[in-house]
């Protein structure tokens, strides 16, 4: 069985989705979903499925866990810039910094993180590059 890290990030469909707001009053796009925009407080955002390529912004390679990170090390993380301009942190599927470049292109995965205790596989979204 997959079980999602976090309810409420990401659908885990064909294709994935991560999941957003846009603001109705100032037009803002927002990830993860909120119940108030982060730039002029309206409250409740319309929600909204974030999807299409991004472009590569920032990267790095985490060689060390975090407290109680159970996935393997290294890890590729990210800054991931969507067509609507929201910039995205993320995990990217590519662990060698060397092998990224900026405005690489990028596409939205769901990819395995880790089992739990009950043997179930731990899913979460990443980035891959696309070329």
């Amino acid at each position: 069985m997959r079980v999602m890290v976090r309810d409420g990030l990401f659908s885990d469909a064909d294709p994935p989705a991560l999941l957003g707001s846009q603001c109705g009053a100032c037009g803002s796009v927002l990830f993860p979903r909120a119940d108030a925009c982060t730039y002029c407080a309206t409250e409740d955002p319309e929600p909204v499925e974030l999807s299409g390529p991004g472009t590569l912004w920032a990267w790095t390679a985490v060689t060390a866990p975090p407290p109680g990170y159970r996935g393997d090390v290294p890890y590729g993380i990210g800054v991931v810039e969507l067509p609507d301009g929201v910039r995205v942190i993320t995990r990217l599927t590519e662990r060698d910094p060397s092998r990224l470049t900026a405005g690489q292109p990028m596409e939205l995965r769901v990819v395995p993180l880790h089992r739990d205790g009950d043997g179930n596989d731990v899913v979460t979204y990443a980035f891959a590059p696309t070329s």
